[in-house]
């Protein structure tokens, strides 16, 4: 047993969600009257969600039909992709970051956009997850996660959240901001885990195997211990099968083979900590089981196809999404 093994949860499930732990990025409350539209850019690394607090609007992403939001519905954009909220198809749409904007407290900002006619308001918000687990369970997500008004009773307590940050939307009482950027994380994590619980998508690949009693405890292993030396045999005796049996079930539930995702999710989780720590190459060789620096970086680069040090030198330039606005404030 590995020594970090003692308190390992029975659910690697109900771990992977534990970690969804989110950095707020930025949020927004436009007041918007018609006509109008907004562009927003892709923010790679990023989610963005919407909740309609009073009036409705029209969602267009990419590669859908554009689609009627009511007051009441949410909706996530897991993979940051560039979409519009518009009054009505067709309405011209300007850059959500290029609009002059009041700014309530250091994340929080509201502006007010359009020609004078009917009203609608939303809350905005911008979002990532830093944890290597959350960024793979992220990665899994479909391109829109939407929870209608009119869900089904038991999505009652969305809609009794939704109706509380409605209501400090409106008001913004001292404090408010606060209340609603908290208020936004919960939904967006309930928002997967509703996801996570309906969709059949869900039941499949790597979150089918976490629910599966030996390999998800196997990949629990992987992601509480990435520097201990594992082996398929030695995985294998941890969840008490046959080398050959864990082997075949592994890559039948996974869809690669053991060694293959332990190596994979040492680079992810060596790009996690290139990007936000500021730990030595060699620290972070040890922490992930490399014999010494030299070997660290051969294995990242030849799975990366970039140098470590070249992804710290740009990591903070592209990890954080108010970076991204500015550049697209800025762009001529």
């Amino acid at each position: 047993m590995t020594n970090n093994d003692a308190g390992a949860p029975v659910d690697p499930l109900g771990e992977a969600l534990h970690f969804l732990r989110m950095s707020g990025v930025l949020y927004s409350r436009p007041e918007l009257t018609a006509p109008w539209g907004l562009e927003l850019p892709p923010l790679p690394d990023h989610m963005m969600f919407h909740v309609v607090i009073s009036g409705r609007c029209w969602l267009e992403v990419q590669g859908a039909e554009p689609s009627v939001l009511q007051a009441g519905d949410f909706v996530l954009v897991p993979h940051g992709d560039g979409h519009r909220l518009l009054s009505e198809p067709g309405v011209a749409a300007a850059n959500l970051f290029d609009l002059p904007r009041e700014l309530v407290s250091e994340r929080y900002e509201v502006f007010r956009h359009g020609g004078g006619g009917a009203p609608t308001t939303i809350v905005c918000g911008v979002v990532r997850f830093d944890d290597p687990t959350a960024q793979q369970l992220v990665r899994l997500l479909p391109s829109i996660i939407r929870i209608e008004a009119s869900s089904s009773p038991e999505m009652d307590w969305i809609q009794s959240t939704l109706r509380y940050m409605a209501a400090e939307a409106r008001e913004l009482r001292p404090g408010g901001e606060t209340v609603i950027t908290r208020l936004a994380d919960i939904l967006v994590i309930q928002a997967i885990r509703s996801w996570i619980a309906q969709d059949p998508a869900a039941q499949k690949g790597w979150l089918g195997a976490l629910r599966d009693k030996q390999i998800g405890r196997a990949i629990s292993l992987i992601h509480r211990n990435p520097d201990h030396p594992w082996t398929v045999a030695s995985l294998a005796s941890e969840v008490a099968m046959s080398r050959s049996a864990f082997a075949a079930r592994f890559t039948e539930l996974v869809g690669e083979p053991a060694m293959h995702y332990m190596a994979s999710w040492r680079m992810h989780v060596a790009l996690t900590w290139l990007k936000e720590d500021k730990v030595t190459l060699a620290e972070l060789a040890s922490r992930l089981g490399y014999q010494s620096e030299a070997a660290f970086s051969r294995a990242f680069k030849r799975f990366m196809g970039v140098s470590p040090g070249a992804v710290r030198r740009n990591g903070e330039a592209t990890s954080d999404a108010r970076t991204l606005m500015s550049a697209t404030t800025n762009s001529p």
